[in-house]
Formats: structure tokens, C-alpha cells, sequence
């Protein structure tokens, strides 16, 4: 089995119900007063529009509630559906685990390394693997539905939206193979595709329910239309773009590889703003808020930085790099380190919330569910952690 480089890569209270749809076009939370808001998290990056967006207040006094040995360690995020955890191993396996106790209900190998956090939507699992296959699971049992396979790994997450007409779910897949692909949900078909000049290693956002934005190894920012695949703007950049774009409105936030941020306009040929303040590449997808832009640093630190101007906010060193991708909350930033703490810091000012050290290397990002953070660990360990 391949490993090269894997390790280096990067509740309800008493209350009336009402549903919240929020500016990261998820598909929406249940409220209940004196419960948390964030019941599930099943898209890359909490929602179509790839935000790191959660709004509920982080818990408090954090503990670890449950841990799980997994084969091997994980570099990518999970997702929580319905009291299940999905998580996949840099070994290839895939695993379901109760949410409340952390027992393994399932598991599915693939064939090389899960690079990419799965996605759960009608009934599957979507969950890619370094071998080049997209694998389409039962969430009960973990049987293959379908599978696709394209010319090269798959070390991105899917998103999965609505087609146009309302009639089907559709599975948005970047390739490493320089494709970005449309398929249906039901049964792994293809709808179209759009092929690039390079690798593709972010997952793709989904603006205003008809655009489809993502970066690439071709240091070029895409944007397609969904209902065909075809191109509708490009926007060419000094360097790579290795990770996950994050959106606000009509504007898309990125690192890359010339040791920038950038935003960028969603019919524009010019860039937002470049924001410059690091020595090092940024591999982090950002946690976009209204105000600001939140994105891990290979120079061990967090960056906040203003979301309207691009200007620097504040920076929050560590001892290990940022890769893995944090989440902004109402009241804190959220994220790990590969030096093995769980930071959570004020957004205002960068200032210490709490920290909480796991003893693993984090380049796993987190995800949130129900009050409670999963994160995977470098050595073999899937976290819970629970607190007020």
C-alpha cells in the first residue's frame, strides 16, 4: 500500500425549532434555545460554500471524551452524521464510529491513503483514496454502492449539490489528474467535466447554487458553471494553489504556494487584495467570517487577517506547522498543530481561549457536531472532545 508523503501532507433543549441557512450555504441548522445549533457535519468544510463556519460558541473546559486506535494516522477531517463519525486513515481504511462512545461500527478498506475528509449526503459515503477511486458507501453498513476512478489520486473532498432543476444530487469531484467532474449521487455517472492544466488538490465550492470555485496546481482560480462544466471565469496567480479555497458572498479566499493569501471577485480578472505577511506556503483552507479571514501557516502560526481590506489582523505562533484547517466559531478560532495542541483563540485578538494538548500531531482539521470536536491525530488516534 503507498504511503509516500501521506504523513507530510499536508442538545436540543426545550424550545421551538426553526431552521437557520447561513451565509456558508450549508443546508441549514436546527436551533433550539439552550441547544447547540450545529447538529451534523457532513460537507467539506461544514457547508457548499466551504466557510470552517460554525456557528455555535466553542465548549468550554474541553476533556477528552472518547479516543479510537486506528490503523494508522489521519491527516484528514471527519464527518458526523446522525450520531456516526466517518473518518479514513492514511492506511486506506475507512471507519464509522458512535458518535457517543467512539465504538467502531464499521470499517471499508480502500486501496492506498485517505487524504480527504468524507462527505455524507442521501444515504452514502463519498470518500476518496490516493489509489484514484471515489468510493460511494452504504452509511448503515459500509457496503460499496459504486465506485469511479480517474487517472490519479483523489485527495480532495467532494462536495455534493443540487442540480439545477432539483431533481437529483449531484457529486462535485476534483481530481489530482487536472479534472474536475460532475457525477450523479445515485449511481456514479458523469454529468460533464472540465479539465484543467494541473493537479487539483482542493475541494470545490459552490457559490449562489450555480457556481462552482476551486484553485489549482496551475496557480489559476476557477470558476464554472454548474449546469455544464463550463468555464465562466479565470483569474491567473503567481504560484500554486495546493489547498481548499473558503468563500463569502461572491469572493473566494485561498493560500498558495508563493507564500500568499489571496482573494478574489467571483466574475473579476483582478484579485481582492494579496495578503504577503509569511515566509512560508500556506496548505490550510481558511475559516472565512464576515470580518475576517483565518488561515494556517506553514510558519507554525494562525494568520487573521481582515477579510475587506487584507490587511493583518494578528498572528498566533505555535510550536508545529498550521496545516490543518481551523473553524471559526461565534467566539473562537479552532485549530490544531503538528506540535499536538488544540488551540482555541479569540478571534478579536489572537488571545488564548483554552489549549488542549492531545500528545499527536494535529494536520487533521477538526469538525463539529452536537458539542463535541473530532479531531484525527499523526500517530493512530481519532479524539473526541466534549466540554461545557
Amino acid at each position: 500500500m503507498a504511503m509516500a508523503g501521506a504523513l507530510g501532507l499536508a442538545l436540543v433543549g426545550c424550545g421551538e425549532k426553526k431552521e437557520v441557512v447561513g451565509e456558508d450555504g450549508g443546508a441549514g441548522e436546527e436551533a433550539v434555545a439552550g441547544g447547540w445549533k450545529t447538529k451534523d457535519w457532513t460537507l467539506p468544510r461544514g457547508g457548499l460554500a466551504l466557510q470552517g463556519r460554525v456557528h455555535d460558541r466553542v465548549p468550554r473546559k474541553p476533556e477528552v471524551a472518547w479516543s479510537f486506535t486506528a490503523d494508522a494516522g489521519i491527516i484528514a477531517a471527519a464527518a458526523i452524521a446522525d450520531g456516526v463519525v466517518y473518518v479514513g486513515s492514511v492506511w486506506g481504511t475507512v471507519y464509522a464510529l458512535d458518535a457517543e462512545t467512539g465504538e467502531k461500527k464499521w470499517s471499508f478498506e480502500t486501496e492506498d491513503t485517505i487524504e480527504a475528509a468524507p462527505t455524507v449526503a442521501g444515504g452514502k459515503v463519498f470518500v476518496g483514496s490516493n489509489y484514484g477511486t471515489l468510493h460511494a458507501l452504504d452509511v448503515g453498513t459500509g457496503e460499496e454502492v459504486w465506485r469511479y476512478n480517474i487517472r490519479d489520486k483523489v485527495s480532495a473532498s467532494v462536495n455534493v449539490v443540487k442540480s439545477p432543476d432539483g431533481t437529483e444530487d449531484w457529486v462535485l469531484l476534483n481530481g489530482y489528474d487536472g479534472v474536475a467532474r460532475c457525477l450523479r449521487a445515485g449511481n456514479g455517472s458523469q454529468v460533464w467535466e472540465f479539465a484543467t492544466d494541473e493537479y487539483i488538490n482542493g475541494s470545490p465550492a459552490v457559490i449562489e447554487g450555480k457556481y462552482v470555485v476551486f484553485g489549482g496546481c496551475d496557480a489559476v482560480i476557477y470558476t464554472l458553471n454548474l449546469a455544464d462544466g463550463k468555464v465562466v471565469n479565470e483569474v491567473v496567480t503567481e504560484s500554486y494553489i495546493t489547498g481548499t479555497v473558503g468563500t463569502y458572498g461572491r469572493n473566494s479566499y485561498m493560500g498558495n504556494e508563493a507564500n500568499q493569501v489571496l482573494a478574489s471577485e467571483l466574475l473579476s480578472k483582478d484579485l481582492v487584495w494579496v495578503y504577503g505577511d509569511s515566509e512560508f506556503s500556506f496548505f490550510s483552507a481558511p475559516a472565512v467570517t464576515e470580518n475576517a479571514v483565518f488561515i494556517g501557516g506553514r510558519d507554525k502560526q494562525l494568520h487573521a487577517i481582515d477579510r475587506l481590506t487584507g490587511k493583518g489582523l494578528w498572528k498566533f505562533k505555535t510550536g508545529g506547522r498550521v496545516d490543518s484547517s481551523p473553524l471559526a466559531f461565534d467566539d473562537a478560532v479552532l485549530f490544531g498543530s503538528s506540535d499536538g495542541r488544540l488551540y482555541a483563540l479569540d478571534p478579536a485578538d489572537g488571545s488564548e481561549v483554552w489549549v488542549l494538548d492531545l500528545g499527536e500531531g494535529l494536520n487533521a482539521p477538526p469538525a463539529f457536531a452536537n458539542g463535541m470536536i473530532v479531531i484525527g491525530g499523526a500517530g493512530d488516534t481519532v479524539f473526541a472532545v466534549r466540554g461545557e
